[in-house]
């Protein structure tokens, strides 16, 4: 009897501890935020003129500059600490994403290979910064290169662990907002990437809006896959080890 309790709770929790699922859940919540405070403490000290998050790039916040790239001026005081949120912010998602074991065979390569794609992508961007100089010394494609992988990989990332809520411990509901903000980022890139093809050097008004649309709905529903993946996980746990230990007495 204990053993058939034990092995329906190690299905339940993806046969891995409550103290590996809160990892995983917190470091899915910690990528994101690393992005969203560094975007946040770049903008504010970007004060002449204010930086819009409606009309700016998000990769102008870091460049040191002064610099122009598509028509706008770039001037980032705290560009390094755009810089160190691009770097970490993917890179704390995949070890995130290979801390939750509960898929397996080609269901986890399914969410390793987006992630991958993700953190590769921020760290191209943090080495190479968007600025004018790198379009013409050509190290701008591998910044554009990052950006792409980053839009790919994060709203990918999203779908698929939408699609496989049951197996990563959250609910149908959860799936479900975590597919839609995979499809809104995907259709908010195809958008924001036909604008600068069609704009040029004059882009529209809101073009960091649009941006902000393929990035910032991916980060979020990370956040809260990562806050339910912590709390059901460690709900659904706790409630059985005294039936297991009565069943063993």
């Amino acid at each position: 009897m204990t053993e058939e309790i034990e092995s329906t709770r190690a299905l339940g929790s993806g046969g891995h501890s409550p103290d590996q699922r809160r990892s995983a859940g917190a470091l899915l919540i910690a990528g994101p935020v690393i992005f969203l405070l560094g975007e946040f403490i770049a903008a504010m000290a970007w004060t002449d003129p204010a930086y819009s998050y409606t009309h700016h790039f998000i990769s102008n916040l870091g460049v040191h500059g002064p610099s122009t790239l598509f028509g706008q001026y770039m001037y980032s005081p705290l560009a390094w600490v755009m810089n160190a949120a691009f770097f970490l912010f993917g890179l704390t998602i995949l070890a995130g994403i290979i801390a939750l074991r509960d898929l397996s065979g080609r269901r986890r390569w399914a969410t390793i290979v987006p992630a991958t794609m993700l953190a590769v992508g921020g760290v191209l961007l943090a080495l190479y910064p968007g600025s004018g100089e790198a379009l013409e010394d050509g190290t701008g494609q591998y910044h554009s290169m990052g950006a792409f992988l980053g839009f790919i990989g994060g709203n990918v990332l999203a779908i698929v662990l939408g699609r496989r809520w049951q197996r990563i411990g959250v609910s149908q509901r959860m799936g479900r907002a975590l597919i839609t903000v995979g499809v809104v980022g995907l259709l908010s890139m195809t958008a924001y990437l036909a604008l600068i093809v069609s704009a040029g050097d004059n882009p529209i008004g809101v073009i960091g809006l649009i941006e902000r649309g393929a990035v910032h709905p991916f980060l979020i529903g990370l956040i809260c896959a990562g806050a339910a993946i912590t709390k059901r996980r460690a709900a659904s746990v706790a409630p059985a080890l005294p039936v297991s230990a009565h069943a063993a007495d």
